[in-house]
């Protein structure tokens, strides 16, 4: 058996840096600053282990052997003393592992997975908004689906799609928690989905604008203003709000505006950024904003900022129209149905929709810039009161 009990507590007031063992696997750290940390090695299952046991002088020597004794025995008997340790704190600090809490540590390890590592906020906003105030001090081990039930029964016909988001949220939560090693039931959130039963929410789509019906409203924002040309080059281009609203001058290279791929939404397993053909008329709304831009934002606010998609959606509303901006996506589409004979995969790639699996994106390396260049032209022709005739691209199907 190993000595013990080498060190002494006349040496340790004195002791240079360096590391000194008192035996069986128990050591104090000096570091250059003075500071010492109390280290103790064990060996469980073949595996060497080794946890910090406090810092020196708050723990003097007689308690840090006390405290190795009692580790070395667990290891003894076969177990990691360091995750007994872990399971002892969570035990004692149950709120440690409330939902809240494990909420919080779920979202910092999936931060990379999303759009600007989350700062929206619309990640766990479900959670924070309709699950978090009711359930948030429960400890996760103890959440069942009658919790979960009770909690999203509110809103599971009437905010549908909230509803949903906060179950998958929470079922994301859950595995984090059972992948920390404590005691959940994963099947929780679907017990609750079986209990709230089928959603009568009917989803309704965002009311948009018939494509013959665009020339006329186009001709209505002839004002330079800021929502008058964001409007314009969104009915142009066909991209959402946000990459428009937060359109850098410097994306912008010739008659390529290029979109970072994480500004782009709905396009899943795609890490590219997204290219997008500018019209010789979206040009022309491009160096119209140009004056307006401001820390290099193209289409800023007075704050700082850049303009907010409500501003878009009220100018519509005043107009006494039903639809709104997001709706110009899809007049750009049926367009593509109705007037152009451009292929499926085009169409999509139009709208920067994703229609193919990983493996044949990784043998597909186009994203048909120029055929969606001709097209983009078309639209800009239909849009500014041109006939908007039958679309004919070279090469596509007959």
């Amino acid at each position: 058996m190993r000595a013990r009990n080498r060190l002494s507590p006349a040496f340790l007031r004195k002791a240079p840096m360096g590391k000194y063992c008192d035996g069986a696997g128990l050591w104090l750290i000096v570091r250059n600053d003075g500071g010492a940390q109390w280290v103790l090695r064990v060996t469980v299952h073949g595996r060497r282990r080794e946890m910090g046991l406090g810092g020196y002088p708050e723990i003097g020597l007689a308690k840090a052997r006390e405290i190795a004794d009692r580790w070395r025995a667990m290891a003894k008997d076969g177990r990691d003393p360091i995750k007994e340790r872990e399971r002892e704190i969570r035990a004692a600090r149950r709120e440690d592992i409330s939902l809240a809490i494990i909420t919080a540590d779920a979202f910092e390890a999936r931060k990379a997975e999303l759009k600007g590592d989350g700062t929206a906020g619309r990640w766990l906003s479900p959670l924070t908004l309709h699950v978090l105030p009711k359930l948030g001090k429960v400890p996760v081990t103890d959440l069942d689906q009658r919790d979960i039930r009770d909690t999203l029964a509110p809103i599971w016909h009437t905010k549908a799609d909230t509803a949903r988001k906060a179950l998958n949220r929470l079922s994301i939560v859950l595995r984090h928690a059972a992948a920390l090693g404590l005691d959940v039931d994963l099947q929780a959130t679907d017990k609750a989905k079986a209990l709230l039963g089928k959603s009568r929410h009917k989803p309704k789509n965002i009311p948009a604008m018939d494509w013959r019906d665009v020339p006329g409203f186009y001709a209505n924002l002839e004002e330079p203003t800021l929502t008058h040309l964001a409007l314009r080059l969104l009915i142009l281009t066909g991209v959402r709000s946000g990459p428009l609203r937060n359109l850098r001058i410097e994306q912008i290279e010739g008659d390529v505006w290029t979109v970072p791929a994480e500004a782009m939404k709905g396009r899943k397993g795609a890490t590219d950024d997204f290219r997008v053909p500018l019209s010789a008329e979206a040009q022309r709304v491009i160096d119209l904003a140009r004056p307006h831009a401001r820390n290099g934002y193209l289409f800023p606010n007075t704050r700082g900022g850049v303009i907010s998609d409500m501003t878009l959606s009220r100018h519509m509303e005043r107009k006494g129209l039903e639809a709104r901006p997001h709706g110009f996506r899809t007049s750009l589409r049926t367009w593509l149905a109705e007037a152009t004979d451009a292929p499926h995969e085009v169409a999509e790639a139009m709208l920067a929709h994703v229609v193919d699996g990983g493996v044949v994106r990784a043998y597909r390396r186009t994203d048909y810039l120029e055929q969606r260049a001709k097209l983009a032209e078309r639209w800009a022709d239909h849009v500014t009161g041109g006939a908007g005739q039958v679309v004919k691209l070279a090469g596509a199907a007959k």
